[in-house]
């Protein structure tokens, strides 16, 4: 079954941030995420949100925990964690 990590993110320091975000597509693809939105255009229509989303989908979510707990992907997320605030949650899709 299909997961998928989605993080909603406020971006604390853009230059900074941008170091982080363009090694994550990279990282994903190598275990077959496929990012289905990175911070695009939003309307916010039910209560607060941040100013930024992403929702990457992976093949299980075993994939996705294997890809955030993976040497790369903890070598880049130090940048992500100083110039932004953010939750990041794993979810199962439904089939």
């Amino acid at each position: 079954m299909v997961a998928y990590v989605i993080a909603g993110i406020e971006v604390t320091n853009r230059e900074d941030y941008r170091t982080y975000a363009e090694q994550t597509v990279a990282s994903a693809k190598k275990v077959g995420g496929r990012f289905l939105a990175k911070g695009g255009l939003q309307s916010v229509v039910e209560g607060p949100a941040p100013d930024r989303h992403v929702i990457i989908e992976f093949p299980s979510r075993e994939v996705a925990e294997t890809w955030y707990q993976s040497d790369e992907y903890q070598a880049i997320l130090p940048i992500a964690l100083r110039s932004s605030n953010r939750t990041v949650v794993i979810v199962e899709g439904y089939e």
